[in-house]
């Protein structure tokens, strides 16, 4: 009777390891898809370049500047942030200017910004801030200044994009330099740029 009781009891316990046994020996789903990896998330970015702006509040100017433009970025979730634009103007894109002017800006505002295919992300902004003409005898000389605009970024890695972007920025400033601050004219310069954005 002892006897057939071990023999049972030595039978039930590798019984109970071939289930275990054949749990391990299951391969896996080859056709299961891969978990996706998700995206890095950065809360800023940077973003610098060539930029172009028209100078239509400097009388008998027959050509737009050149010079850099730069901007910083924090943002807030998915879609929203707020921006800071900075940008220099100094060097015609052609001679025959009757005078030699310079433009630099600095402005604020919010950006919302999405992907809208692939690689390719877009966004706009509203810009205010002031703007200063230099180089001529405009009284005054500092105005200020707000707009609209928007651009794309082409997404070379996580943390490098290509822009491109513009806006129209209106201004005023006084049309002729005689009358010395006391008759403005509101101006829109329409600007361009493009450059290398990092996200960090």
């Amino acid at each position: 009777m002892k006897r057939k009781f071990l023999l049972s009891i030595l039978a039930v316990i590798p019984a109970m390891f071939v289930p275990l046994a054949a749990t391990c020996q299951i391969a896996p789903d080859r056709g299961a898809a891969p978990a996706e990896r998700a995206e890095p998330s950065y809360k800023y970015e940077f973003s610098a370049g060539y930029g172009y702006t028209s100078i239509n509040q400097v009388n008998q100017s027959r050509y737009g500047l050149q010079g850099v433009e730069a901007s910083l970025t924090r943002d807030w979730g998915k879609y929203f942030g707020l921006t800071a634009n900075g940008a220099y103007y100094s060097q015609p894109i052609a001679s025959g200017n009757p005078t030699s002017p310079t433009v630099d800006a600095v402005l604020f505002g919010p950006v919302f910004h999405a992907n809208l295919y692939g690689r390719l992300d877009g966004f706009v902004r509203v810009l205010l801030g002031g703007e200063h003409t230099g180089g001529i005898s405009a009284t005054p000389n500092i105005s200020f200044a707000g707009g609209a605009g928007g651009g794309m970024d082409y997404k070379l890695s996580p943390h490098f994009s290509l822009r491109a972007s513009g806006d129209d920025i209106a201004s005023s400033f006084v049309e002729d330099p005689q009358h010395l601050g006391y008759s403005p004219h509101m101006h829109r310069n329409s600007r361009a740029s493009f450059g290398v954005v990092y996200k960090f």
